[in-house]
């Protein structure tokens, strides 16, 4: 199954400079411990102790998982998910 991952720009020097990487899994979870199996570099900026950082957004499609089940969120074949990292100032 074809998921594909949009990869914001502050962290596209760690995905050799991809916009999106196609990667395998049924949920949330799956696809991106495979994204970080190809691109370590990535987990570090994802995850913190196993768990997704704070302000690293994820949606699937439209939507928030934090409102769905989370890293538990199903996939479907050509689901999007997106990296969208938390913007903060004044």
């Amino acid at each position: 199954m074809a998921i594909k991952v949009q990869i914001p720009t502050p962290m596209r020097d760690q995905s050799e400079g991809q916009a999106e990487v196609t990667v395998v899994g049924d949920t949330v979870q799956a696809a991106l411990d495979d994204l970080v199996r190809q691109h370590p570099g990535l987990g570090t900026k994802l995850f913190d102790k196993g768990k997704i950082r704070p302000f690293v957004n994820v949606f699937v499609g439209e939507e928030d998982i934090r409102y769905l089940d989370e890293m538990d969120t199903k996939l479907t074949d050509g689901a999007v998910v997106a990296l969208i990292p938390a913007v903060a100032g004044g």
